[in-house]
């Protein structure tokens, strides 16, 4: 009986002709990759002729002039260079047409273009598909079922909840200003604006400006804000598996799990309070529904139309926009009137003269400060809480100039390029409340703070008037003045921050009704 044995040549032989085999195909592979990527770029670069921008790499783009945190930077030496529009390499692959001229925006904002996938879904793993995500039909269905909770009707007693807020946050400021230091105000309005959004759209009960739990989600947030747009722009970190691997990716699935954990307890509460008996009669008979009410009864009453998923989505998207778009919006418009004290005293003797020692400010004063509202205005243009918002070209276009683009580029609204564009706003780094005076005339698209066209925010009459009840409350407490020593430097994230904070001085000025006690 033969037993056949194959030799150790023979097998290193075919070994060895396998690994050959191998390396042959994953070369292959790699030049025809490469050959899809020079193609692609060749088609980029005849798609882009008509929009001159700086010289780039042909491998890593603009990427190293968007280093250190200068993007802002960049945009408004682009502004004065190039009109209208300029390109930005990511990578030599990758490229998105940075707009920042008004009847570019209008002409894209007037459109139904979706949101830029390659970017956007970035932020998936955090917020989920709620209505910033969704796209096309499913997009429209959710915007109809929420538009109710931003009713006239269910925004009027806000006011008060809001006013609350900002008195718990500025009795915590006057416990603060005997450490006779400038006081980061970020932070602090941040938990205001949470405590904020938790009263009046998730029927929260109480103050959670003391809770350790809520600053704990407040980190999240401003750590996930810094980890996508980062992740954004690192074209080695665009694929799911590869940025889980990092550490990075790791910390932003820990972060993620963190301010999920929040969420789900503001669901689950709202859930049994439902449970209770009459409860969800009593909400039921309510003309206008809460916002965690409305999301709550259509899965009650529809679970095809919003899973647990869709629920918990739009849940984690309104806490998240709902907060930290108006606390950078808040912190802003401080700073800048700290900065200008003759507006601010105006906006003060304004706001006295309304509402005394402000110990109640209603719906109806909101529309009686014009000069209050033309300095946020202002200070909105200077330091727009969202600094752009992306876009995928799903059919050509061709702007007013003339100058086309092809189905399939991005394109990237800058709002901050648009607010500093000195063709639309003369002197644009100049803090002029004038440019809003009643009977000014401005370009539509000019001034977008909360962007616009059909897939505007859908709660801009909320936060405006979170932010007027911020601003005449403050003002009537205290004096600002800004700390010399850290002026803030404007970053862009998610939402626009302060690379070093927003430090401010506070100094309290006597309540009317003391100095009459004393009389």
């Amino acid at each position: 009986m033969s037993v056949s044995v194959l030799s150790p040549s023979r097998l290193l032989g075919g070994v060895s002709g396998i690994l050959q085999v191998t390396s042959l195909l994953i070369l292959l592979l790699l030049l025809i990759k490469a050959a899809q990527l020079y193609l692609h770029r060749q088609w980029l670069l005849k798609a882009l002729q008509q929009f001159p921008c700086p010289p780039s790499h042909w491998l890593f783009g603009h990427i190293q002039e968007f280093q250190h945190d200068q993007e802002l930077q960049r945009i408004q030496e682009r502004v004065k260079t190039f009109p209208s529009a300029c390109p930005y390499w990511i990578w030599g692959g990758k490229v998105r047409v940075q707009l920042y001229d008004p009847d570019y925006m209008k002409v894209i904002l007037g459109r139904s273009d979706p949101k830029s996938h390659g970017s956007y879904r970035f932020l998936a793993p955090w917020i989920g598909y709620g209505l910033l995500l969704l796209n096309g039909q499913t997009w429209f269905q959710h915007r109809r079922m929420l538009t109710p909770a931003f009713h006239y009707d269910i925004l009027k007693p806000y006011v008060g909840l809001m006013a609350d807020s900002v008195r718990v946050m500025l009795d915590k400021w006057e416990e603060l200003l005997g450490q006779d230091s400038p006081l980061e105000v970020f932070q602090h309005v941040s938990l205001m604006t949470l405590d904020t959004i938790m009263k009046c759209a998730f029927s929260h009960q109480g103050s959670i400006q003391v809770d350790r739990n809520s600053q704990s989600y407040i980190q999240a947030i401003s750590d996930l804000n810094s980890l996508v747009f980062c992740r954004m722009r690192n074209a080695f970190h665009e694929n799911d598996t590869i940025y889980s691997l990092t550490s990075a990716g790791s910390w932003t699935h820990r972060t993620c799990q963190l301010a999920h954990q929040h969420t789900d307890q503001v669901i689950q509460l709202r859930k049994a309070q439902l449970q209770k008996e009459g409860e969800l009669e009593k909400i039921k008979r309510k003309r206008h529904l809460d916002f965690l009410d409305i999301l709550l009864l259509a899965k009650m009453e529809n679970g095809s139309i919003l899973s647990d998923k869709d629920l918990r989505a739009e849940v984690d998207t309104f806490m998240f926009e709902g907060h930290d778009t108006t606390a950078s919006g808040i912190s802003w418009i401080l700073y800048a009137l700290a900065t200008h004290p003759k507006h601010q005293e105006r906006c003060r003797e304004e706001i006295h003269g309304l509402l005394g020692d402000g110990a109640s400010i209603t719906w109806n004063h909101l529309d009686q400060m014009p000069y209050t509202t033309m300095c946020i205005k202002e200070a909105l243009r200077l330091y727009p809480p969202v600094p752009g918002i992306g876009r995928e070209l799903s059919t050509p276009v061709t702007f007013p100039d003339g100058r086309s683009l092809p189905k399939g580029i991005m394109v990237f609204l800058s709002i901050y390029g648009l607010h500093h564009n000195p063709k639309v706003w003369p002197n644009p780094e100049v803090f002029d409340p004038s440019r809003f005076a009643p009977g000014s005339a401005q370009h539509s698209h000019a001034f977008l703070p909360f962007s616009g066209g059909s897939r505007n925010c859908i709660g801009k009459q909320f936060a405006m008037n979170e932010l007027k009840v911020a601003t005449a409350l403050t003002l009537l407490r205290f004096e600002l003045l800004p700390d010399p020593t850290r002026i803030p430097i404007p970053m862009a994230r998610l939402v626009l921050k302060s690379k070093n904070g927003i430090h401010l001085h506070l100094r309290r000025l006597p309540n009317p009704c003391e100095d009459r006690d004393q009389l």
